[in-house]
């Protein structure tokens, strides 16, 4: 194995074969039930270690994208809450995603990072790739703070529900599942995390709001914005059965980014300072 194959480039590597994977599963690639290639053929076609393959495929299993066993290869079991078409044509309108953004805000000696979501799954999985860049020395931040407002579980959200029966459950107990297994995982994250950063901070707090909107604030400067698309599609339960369903974009949705500039009054400088305002104002007032 030359030299390139075995250092992989760190952090880098693992993102460009897990975004790679994760649009492959979601426009059909590679379906529900079907197998990914093996770890080897992986390896060569993205021309990285099995070491690197092997992690893309664990964070994809705790992700609940695939399900791997040994001697049996990787299944495809869930298929991530987005429209290809939908992602489309928000690159052609210019939207942005959040993984080049979350790059250049953990390149800073110092992260904050304010998120209000529908649930914490995006968040966990782009969270894992900067983490990798830590474990490989890319980057080295002396300070991450995260505070994170999702909806109490109490709360009767209006999406995921099944769309002919309003009443029926069992997509509210699947959200909240996804919700706990992901929440769960940043924390976990956040404790490892520990050992390289020397100063950790993870505040989570549910508010009685349902999103209408993805919001991240990045480092005090910038504010990115994704209104959550209520879509139809068909969601397929652990037990096998499909159901027909109202849902939102979840990955992949295309967000507005807006940064502050030197001017306290421009309109960019006065968006990011209402947002931050308005998360201020429920983290203190509304949250617990």
């Amino acid at each position: 194995m030359d030299e390139r194959r075995s250092s992989d480039g760190g952090g880098r590597e693992f993102q460009r074969v897990s975004d790679a994977l994760r649009a492959r599963i979601a426009d059909g690639t590679y379906p529900v039930r079907t197998f990914l290639p093996s770890q080897r053929d992986l390896a060569e076609e993205f021309e990285v270690s099995r070491d690197t393959v092997q992690r893309v495929l664990r964070d994809l299993a705790e992700g609940g994208w695939i399900k791997s066993r040994q001697g049996s290869g990787s299944q495809v079991i869930r298929v991530p809450r987005t429209q290809p078409s939908a992602v489309s044509e928000g690159r052609r309108l210019g939207g942005v995603t959040l993984g080049p953004v979350l790059d250049e805000a953990f390149e800073r000696p110092e992260v904050t990072l304010d998120v209000y979501s529908l649930t914490s799954e995006s968040l966990d999985a782009h969270l894992r790739v900067q983490a990798e860049r830590i474990y490989s020395r890319a980057i080295r931040p002396q300070r991450i703070a995260l505070r994170l407002i999702l909806p109490s579980e109490d709360l009767a959200v209006p999406y995921p529900r099944v769309e002919d029966d309003p009443a029926d459950a069992r997509l509210t107990d699947r959200l909240h599942v996804i919700t706990r297994k992901s929440t769960e995982s940043v924390r976990g994250l956040f404790r490892d995390l520990q050992e390289l950063v020397p100063d950790v901070d993870l505040r989570i707090r549910h508010a009685p709001l349902t999103p209408t909107c993805k919001l991240y604030l990045l480092n005090g400067t910038d504010a990115l914005l994704a209104p959550y698309q209520v879509i139809r599609r068909e969601i397929s339960l652990d037990t096998g059965e499909k159901i027909s369903a109202l849902d939102v974009l979840g990955f992949g949705a295309p967000l507005t980014r807006h940064v502050k500039d030197a001017d306290p009054d421009s309109a960019q400088s006065v968006f990011v300072d209402t947002w931050q305002a308005w998360f201020d104002s429920v983290w203190d007032r509304v949250a617990a």
